[in-house]
């Protein structure tokens, strides 16, 4: 039996396959269902990481284990592992819903050094292309909103409200900021053939509607299920024949759209989520990966997914 908010026997025997082995040095993990449950409840209440109840054992250890999987992309490889072949139900049909949410970011979130862990400095210096922690835009994912320093989180969900690509931008940013990070995280692996790389539709609100974006779905051969803004009705009105025809719209396939809202919700279960209480960025990203991490387990241990 598994305590609140802890692994459960079918949640574990999903996930056990799908863990490091033990460390070339320094000797063998403390027990992988104990440490990583004890993150699953740091996650879901919120508390500091000294108060964690002394049964899932010395707080620091599983601190450095989150820290440590959060370094080395365990974590993301983890949820990129669960979700394996799940677009093959829907087939070509395959529709994400995208959006974004604003994340208050609490006193302890902020005063982090500048300069970034050796690893990713390391991951820096090797990958001068790629963004890391730190290097571009607002340090940190850290910005001033109306409601103070804030995160904000840019997710894509499928039918079944489970979050398959993420990214983080400054609480101050646009939805459409995040938009090319979180379309280049969709990678859904499969048993056979090459990695999935783009959905059948994509059901995202006005925030969106714009002609890069646009042009950018349709390159990739995407549907785009967006509505247009008032203004862009109106502009395009005026133009007469020279304004062009609507963009394709199915109205009732929008009304899907709640998928993403839902699956947002259900990481914000998930207090050290609705809440960042970490100071890097690449921690509060593991913390993102942890809560779904859970979220998949829930629903593939379910007897009937």
């Amino acid at each position: 039996m598994s305590g609140r908010f802890e692994l459960t026997d079918a949640e574990w025997e999903l996930l056990r396959p799908l863990l490091p082995t033990d460390p070339l040095r320094g000797g063998r993990w403390r027990d992988h269902r104990m440490t990583i449950s004890g993150i699953l409840f740091r996650e879901r209440t919120g508390i500091t990481w000294r108060d964690l109840p002394a049964r899932f054992g010395p707080w620091k250890t599983v601190y450095q284990r989150k820290r440590r999987w959060a370094l080395d992309g365990t974590w993301a490889r983890i949820c990129d592992a669960l979700r394996t072949d799940c677009d093959a139900e829907a087939g070509e049909d395959w529709v994400l819903g995208l959006d974004s949410t604003v994340v208050r970011a609490h006193q302890h979130a902020a005063g982090a050094r500048r300069d970034l862990p050796r690893e990713l400095s390391e991951q820096a210096s090797e990958q001068r292309g790629r963004p890391v922690s730190g290097e571009s835009g607002d340090r940190e994912a850290l910005g001033r909103s109306r409601g103070g320093l804030s995160t904000k989180l840019h997710l894509a969900a499928d039918r079944r409200c489970r979050p398959v690509s993420r990214t983080l931008t400054a609480g101050q940013r646009h939805d459409s900021v995040g938009f090319a990070m979180v379309m280049d995280g969709i990678r859904v692996r499969r048993r056979l053939g090459r990695p999935r790389t783009r959905p059948g539709r994509l059901l995202a609100d006005k925030a969106y509607t714009n002609k890069k974006i646009r042009a950018e779905l349709r390159r990739r051969r995407i549907a785009a299920v967006i509505p247009e803004k008032k203004d862009q009705v109106a502009a395009r009105a005026a133009k007469g024949s020279r304004g062009g025809r609507p963009p394709a719209f199915d109205r009732e396939l929008y009304k899907q759209r709640n998928v993403v809202e839902r699956a947002i919700n259900k990481l914000k279960q998930f207090r050290a989520v609705a809440t960042r209480y970490d100071k890097r960025e690449f921690m509060y990203q593991a913390t993102v990966d942890v809560a779904t991490m859970k979220i998949w387990l829930r629903d593939l241990a379910r007897p009937n997914p």
